[in-house]
């Protein structure tokens, strides 16, 4: 069975994301969605509102689970048996930063391969910071993200 996980903080998840879940999950028998507990990281979602918005977004995604962890992300890849870590560029800005991630993942767990799946062009702009701004501001930020995650920006930033 060929495990694949797909580390972030979703905060919040973002069409961008969906899109390379949609696409990633492809390659894989089983993909983790999983949030790495940070608590250097603040976020504006807690992490049971991160959770529960992604577990209703990939609901109709069979072979997708959502989790979280308080281990580092190869010791989370280890104890579920995943041999691949997904993650996905935007542009050639995310590739050193993500390159960094890759190697010192390797050399923590040689048997981890990373694979980047390039964002469709569509989202290549998109981040969840910048849909956040956008909603904090009151403007027009639905089409960015799925219909449950919208529905909690607006009932937490007090639109509509």
């Amino acid at each position: 069975m060929r495990i694949g996980i797909y580390p972030g903080t979703f905060d919040p998840i973002t069409n961008g994301h969906l899109d390379i879940i949609k696409r990633g999950r492809q390659l894989f028998d089983k993909l983790y969605v999983v949030i790495p507990i940070n608590p250097n990281k603040k976020t504006f979602f807690t992490l049971d509102e991160r959770i529960d918005l992604l577990k209703e977004v990939l609901k109709d995604f069979n072979n997708v689970e959502v989790t979280s962890t308080d281990q580092l992300t190869v010791d989370f890849a280890r104890k579920v048996g995943a041999t691949v870590m997904l993650r996905g560029l935007r542009m050639v800005s995310d590739f050193e930063y993500e390159l960094q991630l890759a190697t010192l993942n390797r050399t923590l767990k040689p048997d981890l391969e990373t694979i980047f799946i390039m964002a469709s062009h569509e989202f290549s702009f998109l981040s969840s910071g910048s849909v956040k701004e956008i909603a904090a501001f009151g403007g027009s930020f639905e089409q960015f993200v799925p219909l449950p995650v919208a529905v909690a920006l607006k009932k937490k930033y007090k639109l509509d």
